[in-house]
């Protein structure tokens, strides 16, 4: 697929007849790619849902064939506190994914306010950050945390969070914390506590499908919908 911005290559999996009428765009952690999310995409079984996963824009120090949204620092643990927000290479991450994402409807045909926007771990930080700067449908933050204080979104939409409470990566108590910061704006946050580590595994995807089908049907039978 061509990117719709030269600046981020992305993989898509869905319909290809014209069918999908929906879209979930999934952003990879700290050292994955986009081919590690799309393995997963047939396990979900949205069948009207276009699933667009883009790669972030620097290529992992370590890991070979890994991107990252952003560098952390030597020996970062999450147990400390960290300026993200002044990082260049987050800003430079953060402004080429908005513009990929007000693009995205170009390639698609899907509009963004049915467009779900989800991460896992750093992505699911850029998914806290970007998120409510557009007019999305809905939002999932998978094994997540906030790069900063937490802006009102442009456009009301449901939050779903899922975190690991034995997750030996990102603290839960910080996922808790934006989690509190969420409904403090009035967001409608869908939480979800798992027996489980930094990880995707199997019961996540079913409750990733629920949130998308249920945000799908609940808008397709809207009353304000003009095709309900």
């Amino acid at each position: 697929m061509p990117p719709t911005d030269s600046a981020l290559q992305a993989l898509t999996y869905g319909p290809t007849d014209g069918t999908a009428d929906w879209c979930l765009v999934a952003l990879h952690g700290w050292g994955a790619n986009a081919a590690d999310l799309v393995g997963l995409a047939p396990y979900l079984n949205l069948k009207n849902f276009s699933m667009v996963f883009p790669d972030a824009p620097w290529p992992h120090p370590q890991a070979p064939g890994g991107r990252m949204w952003y560098s952390f620092p030597a020996a970062y643990d999450f147990r400390r506190p960290h300026d993200f927000a002044a990082q260049a290479d987050l800003q430079t991450s953060q402004a080429k994914l908005k513009t990929w994402l007000l693009n995205l409807p170009k390639m698609t045909q899907i509009p963004l306010d049915r467009t779900i926007l989800a991460g896992f771990s750093q992505g699911g930080a850029m998914t806290l950050d970007l998120g409510p700067q557009l007019p999305l449908a809905g939002q999932i933050v998978l094994s997540g945390y906030m790069h900063s204080d937490a802006q009102p979104p442009v456009s009301p939409r449901p939050v779903m969070m899922a975190h690991g409470t034995v997750d030996p990566v990102v603290p839960i108590a910080l996922a808790q914390q934006a989690r509190r910061a969420l409904e403090t704006l009035g967001q409608p946050v869908t939480w979800h506590e798992l027996a489980m580590g930094h990880e995707i595994p199997p019961q996540l995807m079913g409750l990733i499908s629920g949130f998308c089908e249920d945000l799908r049907q609940s808008t397709e039978n809207s009353p304000t919908n003009p095709l309900g």
